[in-house]
């Protein structure tokens, strides 16, 4: 089990956003022989967690979560060649490609369902945020994705998903690619609205999703 002060720690790097103790937390944690979706899950997620909680509450700001979410971000990648490595290539059992939507810059919870999924041994190739629908489109044709997942935590950007499933329909390739749709504002009816085949509540929802899908 992990010790509890790094999991404390690991709070603090992310509410203070210093990346480069953030990153040297990571880094001794592998070297150490420890299991790196350990820290992730006891340390990186409720500490981002407790982030966006300050957020909420409005104790931080946007550019506060910004860099949050950019300090988090290198410490997924870190564990996440760990996670790929450990694996070895031989456990992949799909390629999901997973975006944030245009116009919405919100970037945590896609960070820790990358996570999730690669660690559960699928090819996750993730495109960022702030993308555009014809960059999904094409990203997931050249990549060939099984599915494609998008998140969307503004209520305004929601309307990204629908056109991604239009634009999908309008090139003939709605039935080459599963889709799920997730984020903070998002609903399983407005999944349904829209024509997507899943909406996942969180990441471990995700997971259980594409499962459902790739078996189905």
């Amino acid at each position: 089990m992990i010790d509890q002060a790094i999991v404390e720690e690991a709070t603090q790097v992310l509410v203070k956003a210093n990346k480069d103790r953030a990153v040297e937390i990571a880094k001794s944690h592998i070297e150490s022989g420890a299991d790196p979706l350990e820290l992730m899950n006891d340390a990186v997620i409720p500490g981002i967690k407790v982030t966006g909680d300050l957020v909420g509450r409005g104790k931080l700001f946007l550019p506060e979560l910004m860099q949050a979410a950019d300090v988090m971000k290198a410490v997924t990648d870190i564990l996440n060649e760990k996670i790929d490595a450990e694996a070895g290539g031989s456990q992949q059992k799909g390629t999901i490609l997973i975006a944030t939507v245009k116009g919405d810059v919100h970037d945590i919870g896609k960070c820790i369902v990358v996570s999730l999924m690669r660690a559960n041994g699928y090819t996750v190739h993730d495109m960022g945020r702030d993308i555009e629908t014809k960059s999904i489109i094409e990203e997931a044709v050249k990549v060939n994705a099984d599915i494609i997942g998008t998140s969307a935590l503004l209520s305004t950007t929601m309307k990204c998903q629908k056109d991604l499933e239009n634009a999908l329909k309008s090139e003939g390739l709605r039935d080459r690619f599963k889709t799920i749709v997730g984020g903070a504002p998002v609903t399983p009816r407005w999944a349904a609205r829209i024509g997507a085949d899943a909406y996942a509540k969180d990441a471990h929802d995700g997971i259980s999703k594409v499962k459902e899908l790739l078996e189905g």
